[in-house]
């Protein structure tokens, strides 16, 4: 069973909602225009709406036929604090603002599966469609859960997607356990002793340790995990020194660690820590660390993973399923939802000859509109699927 027609048809108003979202994109916590928008038209549709979920959260709730059974269906909404390089019609209007992951087609595709559902409702029991701030860094789908998401709607399963530009456009990965991987940040600042760049040995140069730290940092990963496991260390960041003939005070590292066991994760928050202790005690320096644990690993549960396939299967056909894709390194916060109800989180291609496949978070980027009715489409035979008995 193909695209659904009705969503098919619904698919120049998509683009145009789709389009509109990207010209006006709105960073974390400050979607008021955008959750604005989603709100007025889910209460045009006849559902319930609440707002300010999690600051600029937006939940509609729609009951089909008499049933006991819920399920969430989730879209980010924030865009990331970054210029557009792009030059069409719709390129943002916002100045150090874009829609570079896709989250204005994520909105776009949740809201025609509402409209759709609304003028059908062919199911039985309740869908809490759920419109989150703040994905990009700021942990929206946590401000959310602790706003009470779950508990005000709650949820037998919760489902969200997110499209892939390395993928051709309708293929659908979907995979039990892990997806993406759990998210740590850490800050390091060594402090030593300023002087003349002309008599180092006057006071305490940070720069030899700092060196020796990052180098250091960069063997954890290759000699001290399992080769069987998966981590990423990168240190993205230096700063150091305002002048040619200063020796700095403090250097800072900052950057980023990614993995996909909480063993892992664990075991190198513990090498991590020794590593840049020990390093700065060998060069007499002080040390100030900040290392801060963010997502957890986005794991999805098998019962609702293989009921997402099916779904999909029913949309894209069993050939453009991809069950083997491998886990990611990506972070993201939907696993925060995925902790309170089970559930899934699927990847969907939008890679097109024409479109390219530009990678998100990247200033050249935009969202395929081709993929639009497909993922809205997948959504709404999600919920006729699951709620079909009530």
């Amino acid at each position: 069973m193909p695209t659904i027609d009705a969503i098919a048809a619904l698919s120049p108003d998509m683009t145009a909602w789709r389009r509109d979202f990207h010209a006006h994109p709105e960073i974390g916590f400050q979607e008021v225009r955008t959750s604005g928008i989603v709100a007025e038209k889910l209460e045009a549709w006849g559902l319930e709406v609440h707002r300010g979920i999690g600051r600029t959260g937006v939940v509609g709730v729609l009951r089909g036929r008499p049933g006991n059974r819920s399920l969430g269906l989730r879209a980010d909404m924030d865009a990331l604090p970054m210029p557009e390089l792009n030059d069409f019609e719709h390129r943002s209007t916002h100045d150090g603002a874009m829609h570079a992951c896709g989250h204005d087609g994520h909105t776009t595709m949740l809201l025609g599966a509402a409209k759709y559902l609304a003028e059908t409702r062919n199911f039985s029991g309740t869908v809490n469609f759920i419109f989150q701030p703040a994905e990009e860094g700021l942990t929206g789908a946590a401000e959310m859960v602790k706003d009470g998401l779950f508990t005000r709607f709650p949820c037998d399963a919760v489902y969200g997607i997110h499209n892939l530009p390395g993928l051709p456009l309708g293929t659908v990965a979907v995979r039990e356990g892990t997806v993406l991987a759990a998210v740590d940040y850490f800050s390091i600042t060594l402090h030593g002793k300023s002087s003349h760049g002309a008599e180092p040995h006057a006071g305490l140069d940070p720069l030899p340790g700092a060196m020796q730290l990052y180098a250091a940092l960069q063997s954890l990963v290759s000699r001290r995990v399992d080769p069987h496991d998966t981590a990423v260390l990168s240190v993205a960041q230096i700063h150091a020194g305002t002048s040619d003939i200063v020796i700095p005070e403090t250097v800072e590292l900052r950057g980023t660690i990614r993995t996909l066991k909480p063993a892992t994760r664990k075991r190198m928050d513990d090498l991590f820590h020794q590593v840049v202790e020990g390093t700065a005690a060998a060069h007499g320096l002080k040390v100030t660390l900040d290392y801060k644990r963010s997502y957890p690993p986005t794991i999805n549960t098998s019962e609702e993973a293989a009921a997402a396939a099916q779904a999909a299967i029913d949309v894209v056909g069993p050939e453009l399923i991809r069950g083997d894709f491998p886990s990611l390194t990506a972070g993201e916060d939907f696993s925060y939802m995925l902790q309170e109800a089970p559930g899934a989180f699927l990847l969907f291609g939008q890679a097109t000859p024409e479109h390219g496949n530009v990678p998100v978070h990247n200033g050249r980027y935009d969202f395929n509109d081709e993929l639009l009715p497909i993922g809205a489409s997948f959504f709404a035979r999600l919920v006729e699927r699951e709620l079909a008995g009530g």
